[in-house]
């Protein structure tokens, strides 16, 4: 059990990582979001791969893949990078995840695999009003809610997050599945890089920044994530995740310069109360 805590912890981390390095690259205007997209994909894959050509020397791994991974994971992947262009990292994570708990809970519900208790509800419950208050301002000292444009970007790739953790669930050899996922995903973000228009420039500091995110806090942590899930509850893995945002704010503020809100502290302090009450036993 604690061995399994640590792993999910660790893998928070590279999740709150991704949300950072995103922001810090297209902040700056260091790279295009298309161009990090591809990148990040592209470098995932490749070092999945080569860790799938140490670990044997046949290609039988590619067939650990789906069809529903794959598309998840570009869909995800495209998206998320241009949600970052206007969004912080914390307020994106915290929105991504928001919307990854009602679709997770969404999920288990209508498999009706798992019993979700009243605690459990209230929890998510307080959860979403959390998520409400982050997009909808009006509190004092708040900030202006996210673009609604930009807002929906990443209410699609929380989606399309969400079918890609619902397709892990299943996966056999978790880095084979993963590995297999990025290698099909990767076309889809190149064609979208090859197709926006004055999108092929990008900053050596930018393109470093992508590479960081797709063979470490992508490649790596995606493959732990697929690890890990088939040892947690549905609902508990959509929960652990709403504690990436607090992790991805934490490191926006101390690397980005990004300000604590007052409309965030409440949106937190709500969604944190809403997990630990909804893993209550």
């Amino acid at each position: 059990m604690l061995q399994l805590s640590l792993l999910t912890t660790l893998t928070m981390i590279a999740f709150a990582g991704n949300s950072i390095l995103n922001r810090m690259a297209l902040a700056d205007e260091l790279i295009a979001p298309d161009a990090f997209a591809a990148l990040r994909l592209t470098s995932g894959a490749i070092a999945l791969a080569l860790l799938m050509g140490v670990r044997q020397r046949s290609l039988a791994w590619v067939r650990a893949g789906s069809v529903t991974g794959a598309a998840a994971l570009a869909v995800y992947a495209v998206g998320f990078s241009f949600a970052y262009v206007r969004i912080d990292a914390g307020l994106g994570a915290l929105l991504l995840f928001g919307v990854v708990q009602v679709t997770l809970f969404a999920a288990a519900l209508l498999a009706r695999r798992e019993t979700i208790h009243a605690t459990r509800w209230l929890g998510t419950g307080l959860a979403l009003v959390g998520l409400a208050v982050l997009v909808l301002p009006g509190l004092p000292g708040t900030t202006v809610a996210p673009s609604p444009a930009f807002a929906a970007l990443m209410v699609v790739s929380a989606l399309a997050w969400g079918f890609y953790t619902l397709a892990g669930r299943g996966a056999v050899d978790p880095l084979a599945s993963t590995a297999a996922n990025f290698l099909f995903a990767t076309p889809v973000a190149l064609a979208v890089w090859l197709i926006v228009p004055a999108s092929l420039d990008a900053s050596p500091r930018g393109v470093f920044l992508a590479l960081l995110s797709g063979v470490v806090t992508s490649g790596l942590g995606y493959a732990l994530w697929y690890f890990i899930l088939p040892q947690l509850r549905t609902t508990t893995a959509a929960l652990a995740q709403l504690t990436v945002p607090l992790l991805a704010t934490l490191g926006g503020v101390l690397l980005l310069g990004e300000s604590l809100t007052l409309s965030f502290a409440v949106a937190a302090l709500l969604v944190l109360s809403g997990v630990g009450l909804s893993l209550r036993r």
